[in-house]
């Protein structure tokens, strides 16, 4: 078992210590995911602790990805977002495979990804947080639902990108809407688009976003031959800009 390196004492699976509670620097620092048409990076970049998670499954035609940003202001903020991506993952796979309507299944995602942060926290004063955005990807089309500011894009091979997602911020850019005990029933907005060719499908948090916040300066970076480059290659840029937050790119092929 790894030690503490604040005290020396047992890491738990979440990357906390079990004596001082401390997090530990290096977990979940950097993570890949790959599948046949997707990939996933998130990095901690200047942050003591990544509290960005990204999750990514298939299920039949359907390429499904979740990402979520721990809201840095509450705690195990980290906890929270992994929670939050692994539960809507799970429930978009089962409920696409029972062939459910992308836009329920979405909702149904988003709700019960609610209730799994909220089950986190000790008291509405200690409320774990999370934003939180899904994207699927088929055959037929994609689909983008989200709630809080980690965005979606689509990035046509040709013509014109779009962003798919509308920040849930208010004038002085404070979140307006998140995952969590303290943020009430959840209210996902959902869009879906259907390509008239290929492209791609990119979720991703504001560590990259602000960096790259129009849809035409992402289709300059997408050449890798793998959907891995592409993530791989978007994250560095963030942190060759300097980001100071974590950063998560979430890239499927389509259409």
């Amino acid at each position: 078992m790894p030690s503490c390196a604040t005290c020396g004492g047992t890491v738990a699976p979440d990357g906390r210590c079990w004596d001082c509670g401390g997090p530990q620097p290096a977990f979940r620092s950097h993570l890949e995911t790959t599948v046949p048409a997707g990939a996933a990076v998130t990095d901690r970049a200047r942050r003591d602790l990544n509290a960005d998670a990204a999750t990514l499954t298939v299920s039949g035609p359907w390429t499904i990805g979740v990402v979520c940003d721990g809201v840095s202001m509450s705690p195990r903020a980290d906890r929270a977002a992994q929670v939050a991506a692994d539960t809507a993952a799970h429930v978009l796979a089962s409920r696409l495979a029972a062939d459910a309507l992308p836009e329920h299944a979405l909702d149904e995602a988003a709700l019960r990804a609610s209730r799994a942060v909220t089950a986190l926290a000790a008291s509405a004063d200690a409320a774990p947080a999370c934003t939180y955005v899904a994207g699927i990807a088929s055959p037929e089309g994609i689909w983008a639902s989200w709630i809080g500011d980690s965005r979606a894009y689509w990035l046509p091979g040709d013509g014109p990108g779009m962003t798919l997602t509308e920040d849930d911020t208010d004038a002085r850019d404070v979140l307006t809407s998140w995952l969590g005990a303290n943020a009430g029933e959840p209210h996902p907005r959902t869009r879906s688009y259907r390509p008239h060719g290929p492209g791609t499908l990119l979720l991703c948090t504001d560590g990259l976003w602000r960096h790259l916040p129009h849809p035409a300066a992402y289709r300059d970076r997408l050449h890798g031959p793998a959907p891995l480059d592409d993530a791989r290659a978007l994250v560095q840029y963030a942190l060759d800009a300097g980001t100071r937050d974590n950063t998560t790119a979430l890239v499927i092929r389509a259409g």
